[in-house]
């Protein structure tokens, strides 16, 4: 995904990794066609390409806050969380919200630890 912001998609911190809000955006930085049922797997997507870029997996989050511009949007946000999570799951805030970056509809943020292997 194209970086143009003053700020990494991923902070990692000795075993704490920050990972900046992620939307449904392909590589070239373009909203993916079809809304919140496309953005919302593909803002997942970049989810784990952020937390593998700092040596971080989805099994390490242990905190997800999740943007909607329309909150009921959220059942299918569940759906989506529950096959991109293995249990025992994250913690998770969902917040619906009036407007998002490039006009998305769904943008995910995450806190992980690290477990030393």
């Amino acid at each position: 995904m194209s970086n143009e912001h003053p700020y990494p998609p991923a902070f990692r911190s000795d075993d704490l990794v920050s990972v900046s809000g992620r939307l449904g955006l392909t590589e070239s930085g373009a909203l993916v066609p079809g809304g919140f049922d496309a953005e919302c797997p593909q803002a997942f997507a970049n989810l784990d390409a952020a937390l593998r870029s700092v040596g971080a997996s989805r099994a390490d989050v242990v905190k997800v806050v999740v943007y909607l511009i329309d909150i009921a949007d959220r059942d299918r946000l569940n759906r989506v969380y529950e096959e991109f999570f293995a249990e025992p799951r994250p913690a998770r805030t969902c917040v619906g919200v009036a407007s998002l970056p490039y006009g998305g509809a769904v943008e995910v943020e995450a806190l992980a630890r690290v477990r030393d292997a």
